[in-house]
C-alpha cells in the first residue's frame, strides 16, 4: 500500500483534484492520503471532501487528517506541497507597500520585492519540511507547487540536501493548451521543447504534427480578439520572437516594459480580455474575498448529487505513477537546479525544463543554450532569485535589499535611495516572521 503526504491540504482546488486523480490509477486505489494543515476548519473539511470521492469511487483508499508533520510524512512515497506562511493579511503588504513607492503589482507571488518577501517568509518553513522528511521519508519523491517556486526549490536543494524535489506549476501546459486553441490544432497534435525558468519559459519549438507552428500563432495574434486575451505576452512575442509561459498579469511584473508608468498599465495592462488583464493587485483581493465565501464553496460541493470523478490533467498525478505506480514513462516541465540543463543561465541556479519521470527515477533533461535576447532576460531574473536565496538562507539583509535593487520593474520605477526605504518598511512589516533569521534589518 502506498503512502501519499499532503502539506498544506487545506489548499481545496488543489488537494481535491489532485486525490480525484491519484485515485483513477490502479496502483493507488487502495493508497493512504495522509492530509496535512495547520488550520483544524478547514482540515475537517478537506478530510470530508477526500472521504466523499473515496466513497464515490468505490475505492479502497484510507485516509489521515492531521495538524502533525511527522504524522504524515511518516513512511510516505509522495509528498505534496501547497502552504501558504503567513496567511493573505500578510501577504498582501507584499503588494501593498511596493504600490505605495509606485512599483504596481498584479499577483506578487514569483520574484521582484512581493515574491522575495514571500519567499523570506516561507523559506524556513520549507526547509523543516524537508528535514522531517529526510528523517521520516527520505526515499520519497517530494513535489513543490507552493510559490515562489524558483526561489523555494532553489534553497530546498541546497548542497546539505538529498531529498528528491522538483517544482511543479501549470503555466507550460496551460500556455500550450491556449497556442492550441488559438491555431485550431488538437492539443494531442501539438509537441513543444519549453525552457527558461519559472513563469518565464519560452517555447523553443512549437509543433503540430512535426511541423514549425510559429507562422501560424504569429498570423493568430494579429487578430484583434486574441491579441487583446493575452496583450503582454503577445507584445513579448511579437518583439522577442518566442512565446512565454504564465499569464500577462504575471509577465508585467517580471520586465520593466509594462508597468513603470500609467499610460504603459492603461495600454498594455488593464485592457486585456482574458482571464487576468493585470489590474493592480489582482490576486490579493480575489484571495481577500475568499476569505469570506470559502466555507460556503466547499459546502456547495459537497452537497452536491454528483462529482466527477475524472481524471484530470494534474502532473503529481502522473509522475507518482511513473515512479512508484505502474511505471508508465511521464514527461513533464519541472522546477530543478541548472546543473548541465541550460548552458547560458547561472550554474546551479533553478530552471524550468523537460523532465522524465520513470520508474524510481525523476531526470531533467539537457536543453541547450536560449536565444540570447531571451537568456538576457531570465539571466536578470535568476541572479536576482540566487542572490534573494543566498540572503535568505545566511539571514543576510542587505543582500535582500541588492537583490531587489535589480529587479527589472523595480529599478525601472525607483531610485536606490527609494528602494532601500522600500525594502525597509517591508521587512518591519514581516518583523514577526523574519525576526528569527533577520537580527539586524538595516
Amino acid at each position: 500500500m502506498k503512502k501519499i503526504a499532503f502539506i498544506g491540504a487545506g489548499s481545496f482546488g488543489f488537494t481535491r483534484s489532485l486525490v480525484r486523480d491519484i485515485l483513477t490509477f490502479p496502483a493507488f486505489r487502495d493508497c493512504t492520503l495522509a492530509l496535512m494543515d495547520i488550520d483544524d476548519e478547514r482540515l475537517v473539511y478537506i478530510k470530508k471532501a477526500v472521504e466523499r470521492i473515496i466513497e464515490e469511487g468505490k475505492y479502497g483508499a484510507r485516509v489521515i487528517a492531521t495538524k502533525n508533520r511527522a504524522e504524515a510524512l511518516k513512511d510516505a512515497d509522495g509528498v505534496v506541497c501547497t502552504i501558504l506562511v503567513g496567511g493573505v493579511n500578510v501577504w498582501r503588504y507584499d503588494v501593498e507597500i511596493p504600490k505605495k513607492y509606485g512599483v504596481d503589482i498584479n499577483v506578487g507571488d514569483t520574484r521582484g520585492p512581493s515574491g522575495i518577501f514571500r519567499a523570506l517568509r516561507t523559506i524556513p518553513t520549507m526547509l523543516d519540511i524537508c528535514a522531517d522528511i529526510e528523517k521520516y521519508c527520505p526515499e520519497a519523491i517530494f513535489l513543490n507547487y507552493t510559490n515562489p517556486m524558483a526561489m523555494l526549490c532553489r534553497a530546498m536543494k541546497g548542497k546539505h540536501s538529498n531529498i528528491n524535489v522538483t517544482g511543479l506549476c501549470h503555466s507550460v501546459q496551460g500556455t500550450a493548451e491556449m497556442l492550441a486553441r488559438w491555431i485550431g490544432a488538437p492539443i494531442e497534435e501539438v509537441t513543444y521543447l519549453c525552457a527558461g525558468i519559472n513563469h518565464q519559459a519560452f517555447y523553443l519549438e512549437y509543433k503540430w504534427n512535426g511541423k514549425d507552428a510559429y507562422p501560424l500563432i504569429r498570423e493568430a495574434v494579429k487578430k484583434p480578439d486574441i491579441y487583446n486575451e493575452e496583450i503582454v505576452r503577445n507584445e513579448m512575442f511579437t518583439h522577442l520572437d518566442y512565446y512565454v509561459t504564465e499569464s500577462s498579469g504575471h509577465n508585467s511584473e517580471y520586465n520593466a516594459w509594462f508597468r513603470k508608468r500609467p499610460d504603459l498599465i492603461e495600454r498594455y495592462c488593464t485592457n486585456g480580455t482574458g482571464w487576468n488583464p493585470g489590474t493592480y493587485a489582482y490576486i490579493l483581493n480575489d484571495y481577500l474575498k475568499r476569505e469570506d465565501s470559502w466555507k460556503n464553496k466547499i459546502t456547495e460541493w459537497l452537497n452536491q448529487k454528483e462529482i466527477n470523478l475524472e481524471r484530470g490533467h494534474e502532473y503529481a498525478a502522473y509522475i507518482f505513477n511513473a515512479v512508484f505506480g505502474d511505471n508508465t514513462l511521464f514527461e513533464f516541465n519541472g522546477n530543478v537546479r541548472n546543473f548541465g540543463l541550460i548552458d547560458n543561465l547561472p550554474e546551479g541556479c533553478c530552471v524550468e525544463v523537460p523532465v522524465i519521470a520513470s520508474k524510481n527515477n525523476i531526470r531533467p533533461i539537457h536543453v541547450g543554450a536560449l536565444p540570447q535576447q531571451l537568456a538576457i532576460l531570465v539571466n536578470t531574473s535568476a541572479r536576482c532569485e540566487e542572490l534573494a536565496v543566498e540572503g535568505a538562507i545566511e539571514g543576510d539583509p542587505r543582500k535582500i535589499f541588492h537583490a531587489i535593487c535589480f529587479d527589472p520593474l523595480t529599478s525601472a520605477v525607483l531610485s536606490l535611495n527609494e528602494i532601500k526605504s522600500m525594502v525597509d518598511e517591508m521587512f518591519e512589516a514581516n518583523r514577526e516572521y523574519l525576526t528569527p533569521v533577520f537580527k539586524h534589518f538595516n
